[in-house]
């Protein structure tokens, strides 16, 4: 029998950083592309394989959009969420998200654009510089979160969609598998599960694809593998496990909108001015916080976003 192999002993100090390791990384797939594109001979021409997602998110630039306020634990951001086509309590998705199939994932564009398309998860990932934003979260039901998102401007989607004049609306659609997703067979929403934006906030430079958070893939329980974020708008605005994205003409019948229209108003604005019929809004708890805070009008974007409603009654509006 030969003997044993021996493996060099090898200090900690010696052991790449996980962020150096993924700029070289970078810098490697730079280089070929730059090598590739100079002509070399089909016996020369060197294969580079395409980045994983992590590696993508360990490159991802936090953006000066972000909150300087303190983030929520991820323990809470993971396990703590509305996801309901896992259940309707809120450690439900983090049960039961894991019989969710992120790969293979393509997401359609389609409706009112000149160019509609299937893009794999792989491509989109590829499409733009990734982001790290800090954003807050409020629910409608009273409570917020802070956490650190990783994606792109929405914007970025809809400039490569090439809209035509027609397009209003930007509509989003989940995922509703019922052997991945238990509940989408009971009847609480007209599954699957819809939301909508108009066209000008849908363009705002604050709308996000969120793809990962705190430098990590997108946990299955907070929408992966693509969500949206709308950070001044209440949570049920941000579709999660998006599998199609419409341009249309005239205002989405969205799915809250559907099941209680008294209740979930299309624009979903934070308005702490405008009770739930079922609970005050004024004030929200931040997750890990004992005492409450007031709710701020926009969830604290006002300043960013209140041009986009100038003239709207923002009472019926809701």
């Amino acid at each position: 029998m030969p003997p044993p192999l021996a493996f060099p002993r090898i200090t900690p100090s010696e052991i790449t950083p996980p962020a150096v390791f993924a700029a070289r990384r970078a810098f490697i797939r730079s280089t070929g592309a730059l090598i590739l594109a100079g002509g070399l001979g089909s016996a020369g021409t060197v294969a580079f394989a395409t980045p994983t997602p992590r590696e993508r998110l360990a490159v991802s630039r936090r953006s000066p959009l972000s909150t300087s306020e303190a983030t929520t634990p991820y323990r809470d951001v993971t396990r703590y969420n509305n996801f309901y086509e896992f259940g309707p309590d809120k450690d439900s998705p983090a049960k039961h998200a894991h019989r969710l199939r992120t790969r293979p994932w393509s997401l359609r564009i389609e409706g009112e654009v000149r160019r509609p398309q299937t893009i794999s998860i792989e491509d989109l990932l590829a499409w733009a510089p990734l982001e790290e934003r800090i954003y807050r979260l409020r629910c409608v039901e009273g409570w917020s979160m802070v956490i650190p998102w990783i994606g792109f401007p929405l914007a970025e989607l809809i400039r490569r969609a090439d809209i035509t004049g027609n397009a209003k609306y930007v509509e989003f659609h989940s995922l509703a598998d019922p052997e991945q997703m238990p509940h989408v067979r009971t009847p609480l929403l007209d599954w699957p599960y819809v939301e909508g934006l108009r066209l000008d906030e849908a363009m705002h430079p604050l709308t996000l694809l969120a793809v990962g958070l705190y430098g990590e893939v997108l946990p299955n329980q907070n929408g992966a593998p693509v969500r949206l974020v709308v950070p001044w708008k209440y949570g049920f605005k941000s579709a999660k496990s998006i599998v199609r994205v419409r341009f249309v003409e005239r205002q989405p019948k969205t799915a809250w909108v559907k099941a209680a229209p008294e209740e979930y108003g299309f624009y979903s604005n934070v308005n702490p001015a405008v009770d739930h019929p079922r609970w005050s809004q004024a004030q929200e708890r931040r997750i890990g916080e004992f005492r409450k805070r007031p709710t701020l009008p926009f969830n604290g974007y006002a300043e960013q976003v209140a041009q986009l409603y100038a003239g709207m009654d923002l009472r019926r509006n809701f």
